[in-house]
């Protein structure tokens, strides 16, 4: 018999054919009463199939007592509570490695759509502006300018070595210093105040909470540029909002936002304020890739028992092949 899973939030066309020539599938989105269901399937649903940002709320959580593996659609997984997961021995895998390169390119994107002004640019053509009043204002070049990313994992070292090609300046900020040529800056505060661009690619939860504050979007001040391809968590958006209109921070490239899909409103008319709506991985090659190792990391388990990427915090408890 086929294992049975639960099914958080959507799934493409592709990941539903393999889920379902494995297991039997019972997607949340067609549950209309929870606990009329679980009362008769609970105990049966053997994993979780969910993403980043759905994750499994603690009330399902509770409610799945055989649940062995959670397979997250995502780098970030911090809407799972891998804590009380490792208490209960069940795996948690993600899927990091596959998004790196694009991730790292609209990180790029944005630096480049803030300096040069893109979105500016763009409405001063289509808005006969060009015509009407000549050249727009000149904007800024990246090249050889000093860039700070806090979190140096894949996806920031994939970051740091495409800005190499433009002849960038790179320091970064972790909790513990790495085996890399870049400058190591041990105080964030510090690296804001020496950088022209202040890039946030380190996983969100309370950790990292609000960790760019009004502190340091003032160390990055007027001539400053954040961009933010992390989670919406990691900046303190209320005090980013108030330093732009303030003229404290120059420019932000924002793709993630702190009550998604909801975007401050202020920022809507902003200039020197660029917004992609959490697309970072959202290319076809990238989120098939995802996909695929999602629907692996669950068939390798129930299949040998391992499983290819789990989530750090599982180290202890998962066999990978």
């Amino acid at each position: 018999m086929k294992p049975e899973i639960l099914l958080i939030g959507g799934a493409t066309p592709r990941m539903m054919e393999r889920l379902n020539s494995k297991f039997v599938v019972h997607p949340l989105s067609e549950i209309t009463d929870f606990d009329t269901w679980v009362s008769s399937h609970g105990e049966k649903i053997e994993a979780v199939a969910t993403n980043g940002h759905d994750g499994v709320k603690p009330h399902i959580m509770d409610a799945l007592p055989n649940v062995k593996a959670i397979s997250c659609y995502g780098v970030g997984y911090d809407a799972i509570d891998t804590k009380v997961a490792v208490e209960r021995g069940i795996v948690v895998t993600h899927t990091p490695g596959v998004l790196n390169a694009d991730v790292a390119n609209l990180a790029i994107l944005l630096m480049l759509a803030t300096s040069r002004c893109l979105v500016r640019d763009d409405q001063w053509v289509r808005s006969g502006n060009w015509a009407k009043n000549g050249n727009a204002p000149l904007t800024r070049s990246i090249e050889n300018k000093k860039v700070g990313i806090l979190g140096l994992g894949r996806i920031g070292g994939e970051i740091a070595r495409k800005l190499e090609v433009f002849g960038c300046d790179i320091c970064y900020h972790t909790r513990t210093k790495k085996e890399v040529s870049y400058t190591y800056c041990e105080d964030l505060v510090e690296m804001a105040t020496a950088v022209d661009y202040l890039i946030a690619i380190t996983p969100g939860g309370p950790s990292t909470n609000k960790l760019i504050n009004r502190t340091v979007i003032d160390a990055l001040g007027p001539e400053g540029t954040l961009i933010n391809v992390a989670r919406g968590s990691v900046v303190d958006e209320k005090e980013m909002v108030q330093a732009l209109q303030e003229g404290r921070l120059g420019w932000a490239g924002l793709d993630v936002f702190a009550d998604e899909p909801n975007a401050p409103e202020e920022l809507f008319n902003m200039e020197n304020v660029v917004l992609t709506p959490h697309t970072a991985s959202a290319t076809i090659e990238t989120r098939q890739a995802m996909g695929d190792l999602t629907v692996d990391n669950l068939i390798s388990f129930f299949e040998s028992g391992t499983v290819k990427t789990p989530v750090p915090e599982c180290a202890g408890i998962a066999k990978t092949d």
